[in-house]
């Protein structure tokens, strides 16, 4: 992997933390019960999806 490559996989990783983060505090603070479920699954998807990225490395 070159060096360029290795920058775009970090850049997806914080991006993907950034949104696990944003949908964690989101799914915290609201009280419709079906809202906060998906909000909950955004935050299952992007960590599966930082995984994959990690196992890249």
């Amino acid at each position: 992997m070159t060096s360029k490559e290795l920058l775009y996989v970090e850049d997806a990783l914080g991006h993907e933390q950034y949104f696990q983060t944003q949908f964690q505090e989101i799914s915290s603070q609201i009280q419709d019960g079906e809202l906060k479920n998906f909000s909950q699954q955004c935050v299952s998807k992007h960590k599966e999806i930082f995984g994959n990225f990690y196992n890249l490395l």
